[in-house]
């Protein structure tokens, strides 16, 4: 049984640190079922973001472990959360400090 990482690397898109739209963030994590190609399909789907910025994403998934993919207020970021887990994919909400 694997442990919990405690030195993940927490790496932000640009866009959403300068954002002032919230407090909350939707963060996708990588996982072992999901492919490559599938998340970024979810990414420009869901989230209307163009073919750079969803494979950008997916690859910082994929190789760091997670990413920042929206910013905003609890309750839409929230609905992202329970959205990407509609489409399979592991993801949290996390509070900006």
């Amino acid at each position: 049984m694997q442990g919990i990482a405690t030195d993940v690397d927490l790496e932000v898109d640009d866009a959403a640190l300068t954002s002032t739209d919230g407090d909350w963030v939707t963060v996708v994590w990588d996982d072992p079922v999901n492919l490559m190609t599938y998340v970024t399909y979810v990414f420009r789907t869901y989230f209307g973001f163009d073919e750079a910025k969803a494979e950008r994403l997916m690859l910082q998934v994929h190789t760091k472990g997670r990413a920042v993919v929206s910013v905003g207020g609890r309750e839409q970021q929230e609905l992202h959360v329970s959205a990407m887990h509609g489409y399979g994919l592991l993801a949290t909400l996390e509070r900006v400090e």
